[in-house]
This record gives C-alpha cells, sequence and structure tokens, in this order.
C-alpha cells in the first residue's frame, strides 16, 4: 500500500483519482504515524476495529496485518471500488459499507459486536464533529485514536472557563479520558493540508456517561449563546425553568447568573429533562 507522495500520485494516478477537497481526501503517507495509530490503540489478534473513511487502504492494510477485524466506511465511490478490489476479495476480516460516515457512525458494526471495540481513523475534518456526537450517543468504543484537525482536538479536550469548551466537549468528556496523543506535521499527508493535524487518544471512562438526546439538546442551545447567563437561557427550554438543576448549581458555588462555559462536566451531567 502507498505510504511515500510519489506511490500515492501514481496510484492515485492509475486510479484516475483526483483528490477531494470537500471530503477531506488527504491521504496518510508517513508509516510512523500509521505505526503510532495502532500503537495508541493497542491494536492486535482479534480486536474489532471500525475505521472512518478508508481512502487508499494505507491504515487499513495495517489494521488488517496486525490480526484485527476491519468495520469501514467509505463515501467515495471511486475508493470504495478500489479496496473492495483490493483487500476486500480474500480477507474475511475485511467489512466494507459505502456511504456517509454521519449517518452510520459506527461502519455498520452489527449490534451484537459493540460490546467492544476500538475506532482507528484518519477523519475527513470537515465531518469530525457531527461524527463523533453519533458515536457519543452509544455504544461506546473503548479506545479511539483520531486523527483530526488540531483545532477540532482542542475544543473536545478544552476545559470549563475556556472559549474554546462547548457542547461536545462535555459529551465527550463524560465518556472518556485523554491519554497522550501525537501531533502531525502537514508533510505525512498527500496533498499537504494547510491545517495542523493531531492524533487523539481516548480512553473510555470506568464509568461511561452518555447524554441523553433531549440533554444533549438543551446543552448545545445553551452554548449556541454562550455569552448569555444560564437563567435565562433555561427559560422556556425545561418545564420549571431548570429551577431543580440551578440549585444544584448554587450549591456548588454557581448560580442563575453563570455562563454555560463555565459549569464543569460533572454538573451538566445532572441536568435532566
Amino acid at each position: 500500500m502507498p505510504l511515500t507522495p510519489t506511490s500515492t500520485r501514481e496510484l492515485l494516478a492509475r486510479l484516475g483519482h483526483e483528490p477531494k477537497r470537500f471530503l477531506g481526501q488527504n491521504f496518510l503517507v508517513d508509516g510512523n504515524i500509521v505505526r503510532k495509530s495502532l500503537e495508541l490503540g493497542g491494536v492486535g489478534p482479534g480486536d474489532t476495529v471500525v475505521e472512518i473513511g478508508p481512502g487508499l487502504g494505507t491504515l487499513t492494510a495495517a489494521l488488517l496485518a496486525a490480526g484485527a477485524e476491519v468495520w469501514a466506511i467509505e463515501k467515495d465511490r471511486n475508493l470504495h471500488a478500489h479496496l473492495t478490489e483490493t483487500l476486500g476479495k480474500d480477507q474475511p476480516r475485511f467489512h466494507l459499507m459505502e456511504g456517509d460516515a454521519v449517518e452510520h457512525p459506527l461502519a455498520g458494526l452489527p449490534p451484537e459486536r459493540t460490546s467492544q471495540f476500538k475506532i482507528v481513523a484518519n477523519l475527513p475534518y470537515a465531518i469530525a464533529t457531527p461524527w463523533l456526537d453519533g458515536v457519543l450517543s452509544g455504544p461506546l468504543p473503548e479506545r479511539m485514536v483520531l486523527m483530526l484537525q488540531q483545532e477540532a482536538a482542542q475544543r473536545y479536550v478544552a476545559q470549563p472557563c475556556s472559549k474554546a469548551f462547548g457542547a461536545i466537549s462535555i459529551s465527550l468528556q463524560a465518556a472518556y479520558a485523554v491519554a497522550p496523543g501525537h501531533k502531525v506535521d502537514g508533510s505525512c499527508f498527500f496533498p499537504q493540508p494547510d491545517i495542523e493535524s493531531y492524533l487523539l487518544h481516548l480512553v473510555r471512562l470506568p464509568e461511561p456517561f452518555v447524554f441523553r438526546p433531549e440533554v444533549k439538546a438543551v446543552i448545545r442551545a445553551c452554548f449556541q449563546q454562550r455569552r448569555k447567563q444560564i437563567g435565562g437561557l433555561l427559560r422556556g427550554k425545561l418545564p420549571d425553568g431548570g429551577a431543580g438543576w440551578l440549585a444544584q448549581l448554587q450549591a456548588a458555588g454557581l448560580g442563575p447568573h453563570t455562563r454555560p462555559e463555565q459549569i464543569p462536566v460533572a454538573l451538566w451531567r445532572q441536568l435532566t429533562v
């Protein structure tokens, strides 16, 4: 499989494929990053791994070589056909779905296989947040290693009282601990992106928390007006105007004048709708 800019260009030329910017098609060309992804994910024989946007199959081939069973989803029809031809014919541990990862965040992984699985993916950056939001609705992978735009990674792990802290930060940190990751230079991709990338490493908490859809909707609505006070934001969104939850904030030294970004994850977990 291609692991250099030259071999990647040559393969794309043979396929007659021009990388599509709107699909985030920046292909990995650095073997060290591929190996680092598997190392952080602790990928080994018998593991069930979900991959998003396998592209030319560089990471996919490494996952399969490590002995994992891979469930992947690819939106690009040409690349889906290439993967089917090169990896899908004689590899029973490779399951490839054509479609949109936001609609199928676990790449068609059967429900009976979701008790223990991992996600290792070089994510198309444009879909990272909506896709992650879908994953965080459960069932939850035990570990995730995600290639992301560095700015997105910073939002996901942002702490309260920072401008980057938001609804996705809360959903993620309620279920996952952030383990040491890895900054990735643009030269590790072809074509080279204009943005900084980061390999985010997430480990599921011993008692992960999944927000109900109704609660997530309220949290998102609050952060859409993040400079307003929480007491005013909750009026009309909750039957009692959030009086019970506001009392919990008050007991924690906060109150109705607090802004959403100042409220820690542990207190957001107490919100009920």
